[in-house]
């Protein structure tokens, strides 16, 4: 089969969520035989309902989507459906086919042994909920390679991933000879095998087609908005002249008043040539999140953890003499699997042994899949409730304009969480921990699934908190621009 021949065709597709919520708007694009997409866009702009409309979970409402006769589609997905966390591993597996796989057994050793899960001829039979983010991430995308598809599809696939860990999938990608297409926020590491970057416009609903990887689409973008505003900033300034001119003309009387309708008319004519420039994603405004008043002394104390081997299933206890007091931030690090969130988890809940945290403290805990935020609630109910925890009596002004420096401005208010993008999620979560005004705050991945172009506003805004930060993320972009204090490697 020739290597650029069409395996998918949008032509003119259009999709809406309900009325007032177009996505896609008469999109159209094809997909070639071994190319390497990137899908980029603002969040909530549509990328994981172009994945759904490829495999055929949601229909357009206008225009058709071709596909060659026996392409075989496999997606790894964001996160793991909250249903399938009872299941072991070859129960998961095995949820893949339609079919009875008999040799189901030596298939998921040799995908796991691509992601690079150790000792994963022990896991077969282990439960899904009891794996770290990481390694659950390493699950989701094995899942996808093991249908073998003709087009692979990898939504944020490098969320919980460590730098071993995306490192090798890199090399995996750039090695796979079959199609790929791509939903992430991650720049080095699109930027290492991409060919080509599908761009979906949140202002206009279309979808812009681009040769090249990330960077090349980012420096053509700008490079476009700069021609465009030079342009624009030209005929304004000719416009205006033109307009200046009729008036001092028409103020003349006789023949000169049919010069001054000719400079009106050709200053109407210059209008018509001004260009709609193209606009960028919008960045979340600077915020602060407020520390809980009158705190003193040690907000948290930690004398001892446990971590877990992850090849053997090992758990080893750990002595440790940490101490934050007010404005003293800890990262914590170390390999998938070794008990990061875990710990996470047993800090914010108060059932970590070896940790104290100080009595009257307000936690504000941001957990990587988001599960401290009730999906059935609006997003108006969680930050009320995050209000209703800062000890704040509602007030919906203040409410909204919190909710509009995190881009959750209209109806986006009075969607249930369930129904937001990962990434909307997230700036939900951190726009209630500005609401709670937490005194210790518990961040795992805050990275994940976020814009790029919302990171630095971030990172800035966890540096300058004044409470305790106990905080773990594997993108060191990130945690560079944030002040840390103290590092716990739970490998050493």
């Amino acid at each position: 089969m020739a290597k650029d021949e069409v395996i998918l065709r949008f032509d003119k597709v259009s999709f809406e969520y309900g009325v007032n919520k177009p996505i896609l708007d008469e999109v159209s694009f094809p997909l070639r035989r071994g190319s390497k997409i990137t899908i980029m866009g603002q969040n909530g702009a549509g990328k994981s309902t172009l994945f759904a409309l490829i495999v055929g979970t949601i229909k357009p409402e206008e225009g058709i989507i071709n596909t060659q006769n026996g392409l075989s589609i496999a997606t790894a997905k964001q996160v793991i459906a909250r249903e399938d966390l009872a299941l072991t591993v070859r129960e998961f597996f095995e949820k893949c086919f339609k079919d009875k796989v008999y040799d189901i057994d030596p298939r998921i050793d040799d995908v796991l042994e691509v992601v690079n899960l150790k000792g994963h001829e022990k896991l077969h039979g282990r439960i899904l909920k009891t794996f770290s983010g990481g390694q659950l991430a390493r699950i989701l995308l094995a899942s996808a390679l093991i249908q073998d598809p003709d087009l692979l599809l990898l939504d944020e696939p490098t969320n919980n991933l460590d730098k071993m860990g995306i490192e090798h999938l890199t090399k995996f990608l750039i090695n796979y000879k079959k199609t790929v297409v791509v939903i992430s926020h991650d720049a080095e590491f699109l930027n290492a095998f991409s060919d080509g970057v599908l761009y979906l416009d949140v202002y206009t609903q279309k979808v812009e087609q681009y040769v090249g990887n990330y960077k090349n689409v980012l420096r053509d973008i700008t490079a476009r908005v700069e021609k465009e505003n030079m342009k624009n900033a030209q005929l304004e300034k000719e416009i205006q002249a033109k307009k200046d001119q009729a008036n001092v003309f028409a103020h003349k009387g006789g023949q000169l008043r049919l010069v001054a309708k000719r400079m009106r008319e050709k200053a109407e004519e210059l209008e018509e040539e001004i260009v709609d420039v193209r606009r960028e994603d919008k960045t979340i405004r600077n915020f602060t999140i407020p520390c809980q008043e009158d705190i003193n002394g040690d907000i948290i104390t930690i004398t001892s953890f446990s971590t877990m081997n992850a090849k053997t299933g090992k758990i080893s206890k750990r002595k440790a003499n940490i101490k934050l007091k007010k404005n003293q931030h800890l990262l914590l690090q170390g390999p998938n699997g070794i008990g990061k969130s875990t710990l996470l988890e047993h800090l914010a809940n108060g059932s970590a042994e070896g940790a104290k945290i100080l009595d009257g403290i307000r936690v504000g805990y941001y957990r990587q899949d988001f599960s401290t935020l009730n999906f059935e609630h609006t997003v108006y109910e969680s930050l009320a409730h995050a209000m209703h925890l800062g000890g704040l009596p509602l007030n919906e002004q203040n409410m909204r304009s919190v909710a509009a420096s995190f881009l959750i401005t209209g109806e986006l208010i009075n969607t249930k969480i369930g129904s937001l993008s990962e990434g909307q999620k997230g700036l939900v979560a951190f726009a209630g921990l500005v609401l709670q005004r937490p005194g210790l705050l518990i961040l795992d991945e805050p990275t994940n699934h976020i814009n790029f172009r919302h990171l630095p506003v971030i990172a800035k805004a966890i540096s300058e908190y004044k409470g305790a930060v106990v905080m773990v993320s594997h993108v060191h972009e990130f945690v560079n621009q944030i002040r840390i204090d103290e590092i716990l490697d739970l490998e050493k």
